[in-house]
């Protein structure tokens, strides 16, 4: 796809914008990009506040000394100034708000464990072990509802699996 404004280069830079139903699409080289144009983004998406949110909503009605303000003896970064950036110090900062991070990486992604993706031919191993988990959650659920009999099937399946993998 050529550049719309010189038509000579290729466009790298492609803007849709979508206001009221209406699409603008726009596509451009770098060049051009860099001398004649200018994204008007009429609603910047900050995601440090998104998180900034999720992280405030979290310890709402918790009084302020409860939470504190842990600093990162590694790099000095504070809780309070990760909340305000979204962005750790260290690679240390991980384990020192842990105890603050493991409710929120559980409200966005349902679990607090990187899973990530495996190949279809991939282990079979690592593919056995997601799916134990995913019928011990599935297990959870029937247990909550009650639902004692599934539950037996699903205990069963998750022992089967279990064994394969020499648990």
């Amino acid at each position: 796809m050529l550049c719309q404004i010189c038509n000579k280069n290729k466009a790298t830079v492609h803007y849709t914008k979508i206001v009221n139903g209406e699409v603008e699409k726009i596509h451009l080289c770098d060049e051009c990009y860099m001398t004649h144009y200018h994204f008007d983004f009429d609603t910047a998406f900050p995601f440090h506040k998104l998180l900034s949110g999720l992280l405030d909503s979290m310890h709402e009605g918790y009084p302020k000394d409860k939470i504190g303000d842990i600093v990162c003896p590694f790099c000095n970064l504070s809780y309070s100034e990760f909340k305000q950036t979204g962005k750790f110090g260290c690679s240390q900062c991980y384990e020192v708000f842990k105890s603050n991070l493991v409710s929120l990486l559980r409200s966005i992604h349902g679990h607090n464990k990187h899973i990530g993706k495996v190949p279809k031919r991939g282990n079979k191993r690592i593919a056995k072990e997601r799916e134990i988990e995913r019928l011990r959650m599935e297990l959870e659920k029937l247990v909550a509802r009650e639902a004692f009999e599934e539950a037996a099937i699903l205990r069963d399946e998750i022992k089967r699996l279990e064994e394969e993998l020499g648990r």
